[in-house]
């Protein structure tokens, strides 16, 4: 079991603790106003005539044969940037210049602190790129280090950023296709609350990844949130620096909560710590009801079942935000909705097809960063000077024109950086064997 929960963290290219990225910019400009910050040079990779962007990728096919979990293939994501590039510069370009989209293939096998600074270095040094488009990067140390360098970030990475982290690297820190993490902390426990997951219970098991951000937001918002809900949080804070400290935290975490009689267990932080803690509580003979969400990583469950202990996923309910890696296709029709469609539509165009939603689980998040890139810069005025403020300011202008095609609703324009402003109630189906929707969207903000 321990070899499949090392393999697991592989595949998955976990999260771990680092550090803030010596050197890079300290003139102060992250955080400031962004009036007059707008009103600077152009940021880095803009010239008169283009404007440079790097799309990373992880190899997820190598992944999947090095540890032999099954997933949907993701197909050719190198041919999948240069759609959205050609899309972009056929339609207009980045405020009238081309799109100049790098592809750069990163191993998330090996992440590592040292390597995310390895992989900052060449984009903001050797690249010298105005923007990032992020997947597959969990080390605390390589969003900080991009903004410091006055890189502009779209996430594309499930990646839990509250307000508080957004506002810390303003203007440079986006997130195209998920939600602002407090918003979705709240309505993960209000609908846990509203299921009865709670119900007859005097504790909740909260496994949580010890990340800075994740730490302050259990902290201040998730325990009084589970407290007022009537149950008394226990949490395990688990240390993901590696595969070593990343397991034992997540048997001593079993075993305490089978010596406290813990009944429900939830996660919080991402790191996707479902899927390894199925292992660990197996060793250790613990069995609970089990909470869910998108940061879960539902999809693993379905299509690696043998590997998952029996019954782990029954009664198994929360929210999802990301219908890739939620439903399957026969559950929600792909593509659903204008955005969806339109970004498969600009693959298809290119002659690129996909086998499942699953399988565009990262060609949506490209399409929704690209998509972005091209409003705000659309949005800025002419002449005005092209740099990350500038841009933010457009965005915070036009934002609420936009819509995701990775999940729901809308949550960008008048200072908001993440563009998923919904969700829908997640639920495991026995009988169908994979998890279903229950329910209408819902908006984060509907109380």
């Amino acid at each position: 079991m321990r070899v499949g929960a090392v393999g697991a963290a592989l595949a998955l290219a976990l999260v771990g603790c680092g550090t803030m990225m010596p050197g890079g910019n300290t003139s102060g400009s992250v955080g400031t106003d962004l009036a007059s910050a707008a009103g600077g040079p152009d940021g880095p990779g803009v010239s008169d005539d283009s404007v440079k962007v790097v799309f990373v990728a992880v190899d997820l096919d190598a992944v999947k044969k090095i540890t032999g979990f099954n997933t949907a293939s993701v197909g050719d994501q190198k041919a999948q940037v240069q759609a959205l590039e050609d899309w972009v510069n056929d339609h207009g370009g980045i405020a009238g210049r081309k799109l100049d989209a790098v592809f750069r293939l990163y191993d998330g096998v090996k992440d590592t602190p040292a390597a995310e600074e390895q992989l900052c270095n060449q984009i903001t040094q050797d690249d010298k790129a105005f923007a990032v488009v992020m997947t597959g990067q969990y080390q605390t140390n390589a969003r900080p280090c991009y903004a410091e360098r006055q890189t502009l970030v779209l996430d594309a990475s499930l990646y839990a950023m509250s307000t508080d982290y957004f506002d810390q690297y303003s203007p440079y820190l986006w997130t195209a296709s998920f939600p602002e993490y407090d918003a979705f902390v709240r309505a993960y426990v209000k609908v846990l609350s509203q299921q009865a997951f709670f119900d007859g219970e005097e504790r909740v098991g909260l496994v949580a990844a010890d990340s800075p951000v994740n730490r302050k937001t259990i902290e201040n918002l998730a325990v009084p949130l589970l407290k007022d809900a009537g149950v008394e949080p226990e949490v395990a804070w688990i240390d993901t620096t590696d595969t070593s400290t990343l397991f034992e935290g997540l048997t001593q975490a079993a075993i305490t909560f089978r010596s406290k009689s813990v009944d429900r267990v939830m996660f919080l932080g991402g790191s996707r710590l479902a899927a390894l803690f199925a292992s660990a509580a197996a060793t250790q003979g613990y069995e609970a009801r089990y909470a869910i969400s998108s940061y879960d990583n539902p999809t693993y469950f379905i299509n690696n079942a043998s590997k998952v202990p029996e019954g782990f996923t029954d009664g198994m309910v929360g929210i999802g935000i990301h219908p890739p890696q939620d439903v399957p296709d026969d559950d929600l029709p792909f593509p659903s909705g204008k955005a969806e469609t339109a970004c498969i539509k600009i693959y298809s165009d290119a002659g690129i097809s996909f086998e499942s939603r699953e399988s565009a689980r990262v060609a949506l998040p490209y399409c929704d960063a690209a998509r972005l890139l091209k409003l705000g810069a659309d949005g800025m005025a002419d002449g005005a000077s092209f740099n990350a403020a500038g841009w933010a300011q457009a965005v915070d202008a036009h934002g609420s024109t936009f819509q995701t095609a990775s999940g729901f609703g809308n949550a960008l324009g008048d200072g908001g950086r993440a563009a998923s402003g919904g969700y829908r109630v997640l639920k495991y189906d026995e009988a169908k064997g994979h998890f279903v929707y229950d329910g209408p969207e819902v908006p984060f903000d509907d109380e």
